[in-house]
């Protein structure tokens, strides 16, 4: 996958490293000197592009014709949506991500500005923070669909509704599969004959409005 990001501050960098481990091309646009000097002493040079983001030349420069994402990450949120509407509705890039610095500013974040994915810290934390606390030990492994569906994990309580039950006699809430059980180091494939063990752990791929249902049959009572 052929990635920009614009903008080479922490964000920017960190992503840059995580997508190059990973085998993908990448490319960093940024226009500041000192956060160039550590980008080119942290990443290889070709990786590197210096030039303001918002600049179609330097947008063409850095590769964009073939780019199949965008992450316009900059600190100034006026600069992603500028970045972001040049990307989607001058050079046709399928995928876009923005950061959104100012929590005020995320209504603008919209598919009519080009952007696909709006990344608002305050709110991702805000939600997470309420997730947490409504689905107790069960943790999200996956997002899926901008977050309408999530594969999730938690062991089965010792006295929870489903222990001892096989999954035929369970009434699981709707769009949830159970897609694997983990028992003492082994991963079943579950089945209806299938019953839960107190500590097994299970996984599963649910609707998001539904986790907490989840949650109150594989937990304490």
């Amino acid at each position: 996958m052929y990635v920009i990001i614009v903008g080479g501050g922490r964000t920017g960098m960190h992503l840059a490293k995580t997508l190059l481990a990973e085998g993908h091309q990448v490319r960093v646009i940024e226009n500041r000197n000192p956060i160039l000097e550590r980008l080119h002493s942290e990443l290889p040079y070709e990786v590197v592009v210096a030039g303001d983001g918002s600049s179609p030349p330097v947008l063409e420069s850095a590769g964009i014709g073939k780019a199949q994402v965008l992450a316009a990450v900059t600190g100034d949120d006026e600069d992603n949506l500028v970045i972001t509407t040049l990307a989607r509705f001058e050079f046709n890039v399928p995928r876009i991500i923005a950061r959104v610095n100012n929590p005020k500013n995320a209504w603008l974040f919209n598919e009519e500005m080009g952007v696909d994915v709006a990344l608002n810290q305050t709110d991702i934390l805000a939600k997470l923070i309420a997730e947490e606390m409504s689905i107790g030990d069960m943790m999200t492994l996956l997002k899926l669909r901008k977050g309408e569906y999530s594969i999730v994990e938690e062991k089965v309580h010792p006295q929870a509704k489903v222990s001892g039950k096989t999954l035929k006699e369970i009434q699981l809430p709707p769009e949830c599969v159970l897609v694997a059980v983990l028992r003492k180091g082994q991963l079943l494939i579950p089945h209806g004959d299938t019953m839960l063990l107190p500590v097994d752990e299970v996984i599963a791929l649910i609707h998001s409005s539904h986790i907490k249902e989840l949650a109150g049959l594989l937990g304490p009572p």
